[in-house]
């Protein structure tokens, strides 16, 4: 027994010690393995410019597993569907940097902030448009860390696969040509005629700027891209165009050829194309080529889910599907009715048709958002020549759209320069390949390509109509084919068709005449009143003092006038061959303080009256209602995509929602 007992004490001396909590250094932890590199696994992450990662990543996902699991994978891994190619492989890879990311000597590598915030730069508003934040994972500050910090390029692979690419083609001798400028026939979404228009004025950055105008009630930009040799600024003498598409958001080819004439004119430029230079040099274009981006939407649905249908009522209804904004408006009818007012006034002595004031009336009526944006827009630059492009017929049509008919039945109604306006849509049908020809009713109605709108069919608020009579601009409504959405085969041809159209247009801001109003001692005269014998419609001259006026070949007596000074008049003889504008400058004497040298026959609304514009504080209530409608379309409605990602069974990805 005691033998045992000896036994079984030798045994339980051998025995470690048992872990007691209480007995300081009795017990150690575990030896936890050290993180070490490991192989890149990550399949949409297997072409990164290295082939070793760390577990936890960045974002601390613990394993592979964990990685391939979350929304944030899952986000790279569609991304190139999801934004419709654009900013692809770089979201991928700036992705796989977070989460798959570098690992040399057992060390993670964190990626370069400056590659990413170049990235964002490029490509935030591509995830705007489609309503996504951007990606949490891809904050640049959070996650990416600076030059001095010891960081690498994630973008390595990719630019070195861009050199080997430009070295093959030096190689091989043909020139490489940028996305932006590389024309592509195909329809764009929103967020890829948003992506197209920044990425040419990255690539033509000396000539182009984009910049909004305003929101549509769904909350899409309102984009302008313009070119000029000095982007964002008004040169003095240099005209001012513009160019607006997708008014009516079913009537699509506008919109199409409009991003096209952007990246025609930033490719030719870079080219040297000494016509297109000329032109961006001496002139400031604006292109819209969307006024009503939430209609095209609607549009493209329409025509979607209508493309397999047989029913013939079907394929009618979708005919208009879009037409309209989100609220119902047609655009085109939207505009304060100035025609009627300038017909009223036409029994008065010395009647005038110029800068009339909108009336305090029309803002009680429902003013679209995209009509106030345009609205306020025209005012603020001194546009002289500008078109807008619809669909359903194959024309140009010229004020007045409301006929001076008493029942407003159709009725030729011209404008006090008719002549000038018939000569703008000659030239645009002429340059065209087809139009003289016509389609549909153009055919019997028009006159080789061009009608009065009044004369083809009545209507009141066009936005032709208000802006030759509130401001300067001259401008004209281009129809561009019966087929309101043509099919994408067809984009090429009528690109062919208007090319050379779109150009002359452009081209004729350079007729007439174009001087400055100053006064005896060299002062600039802003809104000094420039008047033509005969035609009871004036311009004014801008901010500089500098003014443009669109005349047809011939005689005209020309005069400046403005409150506080004499009239001055000039003889001018413009030649038929002459296709820049002559310069007649006014210098314009005070008037002696007994003097009455005002014109006792004209009707002229006071300053302030013309200035009123939306007495009601419109611009912060259709702000509001934006937003508003924004909230309610995210709580009632999440974006199309979020299904798909709320999908997966894990925890809800708010982090994508926009306004989350």
């Amino acid at each position: 027994m005691l033998l045992i007992l000896l036994q079984m004490f030798v045994l339980a001396s051998c025995t470690p010690p048992r872990c007691d909590p209480r007995i300081r250094g009795l017990c150690k932890p575990p030896m936890e393995e050290k993180p070490k590199c490991t192989d890149v696994l990550l399949s949409y992450c297997d072409d990164m410019s290295y082939t070793q990662t760390m577990f936890p990543n960045i974002i601390d996902q613990k394993t592979r597993e964990d990685a391939e699991a979350g929304a944030e994978y899952l986000l790279i891994s569609v991304v190139e569907s999801l934004l419709g190619g654009e900013c692809n492989p770089e979201i991928r890879m700036l992705g796989c940097s977070v989460l798959a990311p570098r690992c040399e000597k057992e060390k993670v590598l964190k990626p370069c902030r400056s590659s990413c915030e170049a990235v964002r730069e490029r490509c935030s508003n591509t995830f705007e448009s489609i309503q996504m934040a951007w990606p949490y994972f891809l904050d640049c500050d959070r996650f990416f860390v600076s030059d001095e910090e010891g960081c690498y390029d994630p973008l390595e692979g990719l630019r070195a696969a861009e050199e080997d690419l430009q070295d093959m083609q030096a190689m091989d001798g043909a020139p490489s040509e940028e996305p932006a400028t590389s024309i592509q026939f195909t329809y764009l979404s929103n967020s890829q005629m948003i992506s197209t228009l920044k990425k040419t004025e990255e690539q033509c950055s000396d000539i182009a700027r984009t910049y909004s105008i305003g929101q549509t009630i769904e909350g899409r930009e309102l984009l302008v891209i313009e070119f000029s040799k000095n982007p964002g600024e008004h040169e003095l003498l240099e005209p001012e165009i513009k160019y607006i598409g997708n008014m009516h958001g079913n009537e699509v080819l506008g919109r199409q050829l409009l991003i096209y004439l952007a990246q025609y004119l930033c490719s030719e430029y870079l080219r040297g194309n000494e016509h297109i230079q000329t032109l961006v040099n001496t002139t400031r274009i604006h292109i819209l080529p969307s006024m009503n981006p939430d209609g095209y939407e609607a549009a493209v649905s329409g025509v979607n889910d209508n493309s397999d249908g047989d029913d013939e009522g079907q394929r009618y209804s979708s005919w208009n599907t879009g037409r309209n904004n989100a609220q119902n408006i047609d655009l085109n009818r939207n505009f304060p009715d100035l025609t009627s007012i300038a017909y009223n006034r036409r029994r008065q002595k010395g009647y005038r048709t110029d800068h009339i004031p909108i009336p305090d009336y029309y803002w009680f009526g429902k003013v679209a958002p995209e009509t106030y944006a345009v609205m306020k827009w025209i005012r603020s630059i001194p546009f002289v020549l500008s078109a807008n492009f619809h669909g359903g017929d194959l024309l140009v049509s010229y004020p007045y759209d409301l006929s001076k008919h008493p029942l407003e039945h159709s009725m030729f109604s011209p404008t006090p320069d008719d002549k000038v306006f018939k000569f703008l849509a000659r030239t645009y049908a002429e340059a065209h390949e087809t139009m003289t020809r016509g389609c549909g009713s153009s055919r019997t109605n028009s006159k080789k390509g061009t009608i009065n709108g009044a004369e083809w069919s009545s209507i009141a608020g066009s936005m032709q109509d208000f802006s030759y009579l509130h401001t300067n601009c001259f401008e004209v409504t281009v129809e561009l084919g019966c087929d309101k959405f043509p099919p994408e085969e067809d984009l090429f041809l009528s690109w062919h068709d208007n090319r050379e159209a779109l150009i002359a247009f452009m081209e004729l801001s350079h007729r007439g005449i174009k001087g400055l109003v100053k006064d005896e001692e060299g002062n600039v005269i802003k809104g000094a009143s420039i008047s033509i014998r005969g035609v009871r419609h004036d311009v004014t001259s801008a901010e500089n003092g500098d003014y443009w006026r669109l005349l047809t070949p011939g005689i005209h007596i020309v005069s400046a006038s403005a409150p506080g000074y004499t009239r001055a008049t000039k003889k001018v003889l413009l030649p038929a061959h002459m296709h820049t504008a002559g310069r007649v400058d006014f210098v314009l004497q005070r008037a002696p303080p007994e003097s009455d040298i005002q014109d006792g026959d004209k009707v002229l609304p006071t300053m302030g009256s013309y200035e009123r514009f939306d007495p009601y504080n419109q611009y912060e209530r259709y702000t509001r209602m934006a937003t508003m409608s924004q909230n309610r379309e995210e709580r009632a409605e999440k974006p199309w995509w979020w299904s798909y990602f709320a999908s997966t069974g894990g925890p809800a990805p708010t982090w994508l929602l926009k306004h989350n």
